[in-house]
């Protein structure tokens, strides 16, 4: 977004003034949080650091302007930042580069990793799986967990899998759903299917609890399935409370069963009917007054207790009756004790509305106090459905487990295939599968050269991928895989400007490679596609082959370096026991250029075919001649730049 479209608030320095923000704390958890808990909460509050405290009191200021202070109500889910890397970092470049959510030509999630490893059957577990694959874990003991845990989904013969997967099916978003009841923006129907759908996931689990002690070994998933039952057992009380009927039609004035709980509803509706018994016991006042002995009450578009006279009797009414309406036929009157009466039952039921909304108000904050754990148990069932979507990962054709590692830095990966192309070819074109051995301790560098459109960057892409699935939890393509886990991943790839800053490709280019030298650590994964590429031949050359040895020399980081400069290979003879030269293996078509030679024995450009398999050594030229046919330039345009090329390249032999 252009930067004028963020709004900036500032907030007045009294709200982060320490004693301003003791009171506002005190005051909050004292008074504002319902429940004998407040106390106790807050002086669990009041042990946090001086900064924690004055930010605390800013938030909850803020909050109130919206009425989300509600969030802050229970501080056992603070958590301390830290500077501990939880997580993998992933930069945004980076989830660009790798088409992690989206590919890169519609921006759709089709073609994406994403799209690949999403099996899930509910949207609050596809949210959830949406986290796992944008934060990679970095604790080998998590990742085994999850690998644990999909593994022995995969491998168990029990059915009691499959019925679990069947209670997922058809779930309604529950997670949102609790939101909106929390916020208390929901409306009665979806608390009810909320509440219903709870209790019966809450029964339904409770049925297999015997199954899933003796079938379930994995502790990840037995503790969440477990957990789940207990977790929702408040809920029932909620769902005997509420009437059906009413829940479903939006009557608040009926959607308590019993009253005894809600007295001030009880006793509205008594007074109502003290009034309405009133009126009844009126009638036979009113048939003597009219002669009438069979008169009844009318009610005739929504005007109630009129009571209805012929015209031709119409002298019979008194005269202090209101005549409300009439037809040729007959008149309609209200007596005055009607109308005084009738006036006051409409007060009662106007007030009886406003009551019932209040109590409902009420009641979902009541059934808010259980919003944490009940939150925990949907987190459990998004948990065991991204298992389930990792799980039917798996069992397409030859997926690996991985062996991650903690202490390691290596990324082995044997016969490893691209998961995305793989999916996208299908059954009819298999992809080529490559292998990989990267060592902190060996060759930790991979420079790749070759010829374009050789497969290049769907290697070092497919490399940096099946990493991202090994420390996600998820089963990744080869035959097999052993991951010493990385704390990051960092690409520079691609050409692209951006004119909106005033920054050219080169400028980009740089920037990227900037920003990945301050941060990346030993234990990095770095992938650089055509450095320098954005500028004159021998600054490119430069810039690459300084970046390239920086690398080497200082980051130590494990990393594939993409190149069209022959140049950059030399590198492996200064550092041969870090370096490797590679290229994507390719033919040349001899008999076709041989054909076409002319009786001057004219150039033609050579063709090859792309064999995209990772060979050792280095490819000494790209073959662009190669796309330039690929891609339909005319004939003699091919002839002249073939011409071209040797005539360059005999003058560059010359001068060497």
């Amino acid at each position: 977004l252009r930067d004028d479209r963020i709004r900036i608030e500032r907030m007045e320095n009294l709200h982060f003034e320490y004693s301003h923000a003791f009171q506002l704390i005190t005051d909050f958890y004292a008074k504002e949080v319902p429940g004998t808990t407040g106390p106790q909460k807050l002086s669990v509050i009041l042990n946090l650091d001086k900064p924690v405290i004055c930010s605390l009191a800013a938030v909850i200021a803020y909050l109130k302007e919206f009425n989300l202070e509600r969030m802050l109500y229970n501080p056992s889910n603070f958590k301390r930042l830290s500077s501990e890397t939880e997580y993998m970092t992933v930069n945004g470049t980076t989830m660009k580069n790798l088409e992690i959510l989206q590919n890169q030509t519609d921006m759709k999630t089709k073609g994406s990793l994403f799209w690949v490893l999403d099996h899930t059957k509910t949207s609050f577990g596809r949210r959830r799986l949406k986290k796992w694959v944008t934060q990679p874990l970095m604790k080998s003991s998590e990742i085994n967990a999850r690998l644990d845990a999909v593994s022995e989904i995969l491998l168990s013969e029990s059915s009691v899998f499959g019925q679990i997967q069947n209670l997922l099916c058809k779930l309604p978003d529950i997670e949102r759903g609790l939101c909106s009841v929390f916020h208390k923006k929901c409306s009665t129907q979806e608390f009810f299917l909320i509440v219903t759908t709870l209790s019966r996931l809450d029964m339904e689990i409770q049925a297999l609890v015997p199954v899933i002690q003796s079938h379930v070994k994995t502790p990840l998933l037995q503790n969440a399935l477990l957990e789940i039952p207990e977790l929702l057992s408040p809920v029932k009380h909620y769902l005997k409370i509420l009437n059906e009927e009413a829940a479903k039609t939006g009557d608040k004035t009926q959607l308590f069963k019993d009253l005894t709980d809600f007295p001030v509803i009880r006793k509205k509706k008594e007074e109502i009917l003290d009034v309405l018994s009133k009126i009844q016991l009126h009638l036979p006042d009113i048939r003597k007054q009219i002669k009438n002995p069979s008169a009844e009450y009318v009610t005739v578009s929504g005007q109630e207790f009129m009571i209805e006279v012929k015209n031709s009797h119409k002298s019979f009414v008194p005269s202090d009756w209101v005549m409300v309406s009439s037809t040729k036929a007959v008149s309609r009157f209200h007596s005055p004790f009607i109308i005084e009466n009738y006036r006051h039952l409409n007060r009662l039921r106007e007030q009886l509305v406003l009551d019932c909304s209040a109590e409902w108000l009420k009641f979902l904050d009541h059934f808010s106090e259980h919003y944490h754990p009940v939150s925990k148990a949907i987190g459990h069932l998004a948990t065991v459905d991204c298992l389930f979507s990792l799980a039917q990962v798996a069992k397409q054709g030859d997926y690996c487990r991985p062996t991650v590692q903690d202490n390691r830095r290596e990324i082995i990966i044997k016969n490893g295939r691209h998961p995305v192309i793989d999916v996208l070819l299908g059954e009819q074109d298999q992809y080529v599968p490559n292998t990989t051995n990267l060592s902190g301790d060996g060759e930790r560098v991979m420079i790749i050269t070759g010829p374009n459109m050789g497969g290049k960057s769907s290697y070092i892409k497919q490399v940096a991928l099946i990493t991202v699935m090994a420390q996600i939890g998820s089963y990744v393509p080869a035959e097999e895989s052993t991951i010493g886990v990385v704390d990051g991943i960092f690409t520079r790839m691609g050409a692209a400007d951006n004119i909106y800053k005033g920054r050219s490709t080169f400028m980009e280019e740089l920037t990227d490679t900037a920003e990945i030298i301050r941060k990346a650590t030993p234990k990095s994964l770095v992938i650089l596609d055509e450095l320098g590429r954005g500028t004159s031949t021998h600054d490119g050359i430069a810039i690459a082959y300084a970046t390239l040895e920086h690398f080497i020399k200082d980051v130590e980081s494990l990393t594939l370096f993409v190149t069209h400069y022959p140049s950059v290979c030399e590198l492996e003879k200064v550092y041969p026991q870090k370096v490797g030269n590679y290229h994507m293996a390719f033919l040349v078509n001899e008999e076709e250029s041989a054909e076409q030679k002319g009786p001057e024995d004219e150039e033609n450009p050579e063709f090859i075919t792309f064999l995209y398999q990772i060979t050792k050594g280095v490819s000494a030229r790209s073959y662009g001649l190669n796309v330039a046919k690929l891609a339909d330039v005319p004939e003699e345009i091919l002839k002249k730049a073939a011409h071209k090329s040797k005539e360059l390249e005999t003058i560059v032999n010359m001068k060497r």
